[in-house]
């Protein structure tokens, strides 16, 4: 009898207080929590030998955990900084991919004509441009795609301090990324974001590859349309010639997301993603962590392998930025975990952080960033984003992201031109469920026919393959261009 229940649940660490259902027992869902010990008012409650959260009852042995009897509370953790640093172990030879290079060194993954908006108000005029090249480059093989990138901001804000910063950097990553052939910028006219301002504040320059006009100064939307098609068809014959190269892993650029977590997620996919990151890593690579709602409570993970004192610093000043934000917004830090992911079995944000922390693997922590900033460190990274996926997934490409890992207990459908996105299902039935949707089946770890190492090993040479030009499954059902958001922080005028 023992032996059949231990084969229903997965124990992650012999002094947790849960172990987790494997499928459906006694009316507690697959994915979730179930008590090993009882457990009085008040208690805190462990798994992955970390606090999730206190008893807000007294809990029995075999009893179902969730929002019923388990909630938040204060404890002080150990930050521990440079603690548990290592040395990285460098792969003699790295792994090679088929990727683009481009004049100035920098290596893409893809090879798009970007059409970047300074404003809501030219969104519709960049989409027109944009969908007169749908289906119509049957003579430009070599070309991803005309991209049209538009948001919901750029007016009705602050002409100047954080928002407009968060905005224009992350529009000026867009610009430079190496996975874009060339950009074209448009403007209203009369916004808030100028043209002119943005390019200033940048330091970007225009030319060939960078072109920019308003709608204003062209005569209105049908003689806009018009130029930014000409435009295109200039550059188009030019970003046909590209050809692919091997190039070593170590110019691979790693985001990490997580959406529509579940209970599974820090079991199977997002460990396993962790192996890969190690990998990468090792292999010369660059991954960013990022999500910062998302690793509350599992920060001390990090500051503990932070390369100096001044990175875990860097990363604690983020979390105390995040707390004063929620708190001048009336939220709190709790609010995070979805409908989804309680469904799943996530209760608290402890909880979903220890799990969604493990996409990290194991290396040294050896630089924080600011939203969309451009990351130029190798190895783990972390960035300071929302837990919004959109929105931080926005961060990384900014930052220069060339390939995201997004793993998903639920379901997510995600894409981000014009970097290649890979979904990885955390178990067998969302994978054999959304297959059309889902690149990497991790479920595998929890069936038991895979090792997270495995697993690990799988994705990075899934990576490798997508960096040198196989489509992913959103990349296929034309995801990517909805999905840009810029952070939008202040008030809306």
């Amino acid at each position: 009898m023992l032996q059949a229940a231990a084969d229903q649940t997965i124990c992650l660490h012999p002094d947790d207080d849960v172990v987790i259902a494997r499928a459906e027992m006694k009316g507690v869902p697959a994915g979730h929590k179930i008590a090993v010990r009882d457990i009085a008012q008040g208690a805190p409650v462990r798994r992955y030998n970390q606090i999730i959260g206190f008893a807000s009852q007294a809990i029995r042995a075999g009893e179902h955990v969730h929002v019923h009897n388990l909630a938040m509370g204060s404890f002080e953790r150990d930050y521990a900084f440079c603690s548990s640093i290592s040395e990285t172990r460098y792969v003699k030879q790295p792994a090679t991919f088929q990727g683009i290079v481009r004049a100035d060194g920098r290596v893409a993954t893809r090879n798009y004509i970007g059409i970047l908006t300074s404003v809501n108000c030219s969104a519709t005029v960049a989409r027109m441009i944009a969908d007169h090249f749908k289906n119509n480059l049957q003579d430009y093989p070599n070309v991803d795609g005309v991209v049209a990138l538009t948001h919901k901001t750029g007016c009705g804000m602050a002409g100047d301090g954080e928002g407009m910063t968060l905005l224009r950097r992350t529009m000026t990553g867009y610009a430079k990324h190496p996975n874009f052939f060339a950009v074209l910028g448009i403007g209203l006219g009369c916004e808030a974001n100028q043209l002119n301002f943005w390019l200033n504040a940048s330091k970007l320059k225009l030319s060939d590859k960078l072109q920019a006009f308003t709608i204003q100064e062209k005569g209105g939307t049908t003689k806009s349309v018009r130029d930014g098609i000409a435009r295109v068809k200039e550059l188009l014959p030019e970003a046909n010639r590209v050809k692919r190269e091997p190039v070593s892993a170590s110019h691979l650029i790693l985001g990490l997301e997580c959406g529509g977590s579940d209970g599974y997620s820090g079991i199977s996919a997002n460990p396993a993603l962790g192996a890969a990151v190690d990998l990468l890593v090792r292999h010369g690579g660059t991954a960013i962590l990022s999500e910062t709602p998302e690793i509350y409570g599992a920060e001390h993970l990090l500051t503990r392998r932070a390369v100096s004192k001044e990175v875990g610093e860097k990363l604690l000043e983020r979390i105390r930025w995040w707390e004063d934000y929620t708190a001048r917004n009336r939220m709190e830090m709790n609010n995070n975990p979805s409908p989804g992911n309680k469904a799943g079995g996530l209760t608290t944000i402890l909880e979903k952080s220890l799990g969604a922390a493990a996409k990290g693997g194991t290396t040294n922590l050896v630089e924080v960033y600011e939203f969309a900033e451009a990351v130029q460190a190798k190895g783990l990274v972390f960035m300071d984003t929302p837990g919004y996926d959109p929105v931080s997934v926005t961060g990384h490409v900014a930052g220069g992201a060339n390939v995201i890992c997004f793993t998903t207990g639920r379901g997510s459908v995600y894409g981000c031109k014009p970097a290649p996105s890979l979904k990885l299902a955390t178990n067998s039935r969302l994978y054999r469920n959304m297959e059309e949707d889902m690149d990497v089946n991790c479920g595998t770890v929890i069936d038991g026919s895979e090792s997270v190492e495995q697993a690990g090993d799988r994705i990075f040479q899934a990576i490798l393959q997508t960096a040198s030009g196989e489509r992913s499954k959103s990349e296929l059902l034309g995801f990517g261009e909805d999905e840009f958001a810029p952070w939008v922080v202040g008030a809306t005028m």
